[in-house]
């Protein structure tokens, strides 16, 4: 797959029922960190907000990976226990609804922790 230009490039090379999985991810994010910029970076689908790298996303065969970094992972390890997950992932199957919720929580951890570091950077 050739590097995608957008979101909705990366988006569309999927079969229907990602594409919308995928897209719920999409509002998700935003939704829990106004002000994120929508971003490709690693050819994958991602955030920044206040110019720091927030969150990423995947499509695959048979899931869709979330990356929020080793910190994400770690804060949330018991939550995401029952889904495979390494140091900076954690895979949502397509056979189950996306944990919106858990999704949202993870992603506004990610914005308090650049919000500290970049009040840490201003003293």
């Amino acid at each position: 797959m050739a590097k995608p230009i957008d979101h909705n490039d990366y988006i569309r090379t999927f079969p229907q029922h990602t594409q919308e999985l995928l897209q719920q991810m999409r509002q998700i994010i935003p939704q829990a960190a106004p002000g994120a910029t929508e971003v490709i970076s690693y050819s994958m689908p991602a955030f920044k907000l206040h110019g720091k790298m927030l969150v990423w996303f995947a499509g695959y065969e048979r899931h869709i990976g979330f990356y929020p970094g080793s910190s994400g992972i770690a804060a949330f390890q018991k939550e995401i226990s029952v889904y495979k997950n390494a140091k900076g992932s954690v895979q949502f199957p397509l056979t189950q609804p996306l944990p919106g919720a858990l999704i949202s929580r993870m992603v506004q951890f990610k914005v308090a922790e650049i919000a500290q570091k970049l009040a840490e950077k201003k003293k």
